[in-house]
């Protein structure tokens, strides 16, 4: 779609979306007036605070939740592409310029499947994730609970990442393609 044309769609969805946020959460809402969000994306806040900064984008099928009790922090031109999704169970900060590709996932806990009952528990381990300035994060990415990205990074894409990283690194994880050959008839 032309850029022009869509912009003459999300950016009135986007003032519509921030002012129903800021409407119904408004001590748990803070973000800007005018922003570039999809119709087909989705915001949720159920009891939790969320904060937007200016120059935040929200591409289709992007889904942001923030949990009864979390802290959701994001900085100025923070932009969320097509599939990716945020979830917030405790606190997660991202910084300035942050560009998610498609199909980013970034959550702060893990379902807790030793807890009496199980998955069926809805338990939780919660560690806060903590994103710096100026990062790029690759198609396919997961971010794990208590990943600590430095500033100027760059997470290649399909990384499933958890730990601490430092300023100005280049993230990936190698991995070995094995073909072997089947035998057909034996």
């Amino acid at each position: 779609m032309n850029r022009y044309l869509r912009a003459l769609v999300v950016v009135p969805t986007g003032a519509l979306k921030m002012g129903f946020a800021k409407l119904f959460h408004p001590k748990s809402f803070h973000g800007p007036a005018l922003c570039m969000v999809s119709p087909h994306s989705e915001i949720t806040l159920n009891g939790g605070k969320l904060t937007i900064g200016s120059g935040f984008k929200m591409r289709d099928g992007a889904k942001l939740r923030v949990r009864k009790g979390a802290e959701c922090v994001l900085g100025k031109n923070v932009s969320l592409n097509s599939n990716d999704m945020i979830v917030c169970h405790e606190k997660i900060i991202l910084g300035d310029n942050i560009q998610l590709s498609p199909n980013v996932q970034i959550y702060d806990h893990d379902h807790d499947y030793r807890a009496e009952g199980g998955l069926a528990a809805m338990k939780f381990k919660t560690a806060p994730v903590e994103i710096g300035n100026n990062v790029w994060i690759g198609a396919n990415c997961v971010i794990l609970r208590g990943t600590k990205i430095g500033d100027n990074c760059v997470v290649a894409a399909g990384s499933v990442i958890k730990g601490e990283f430092p300023t100005n690194t280049l993230i990936y994880q190698k991995r070995d393609t094995e073909v072997k050959t089947r035998e057909v008839g034996v």
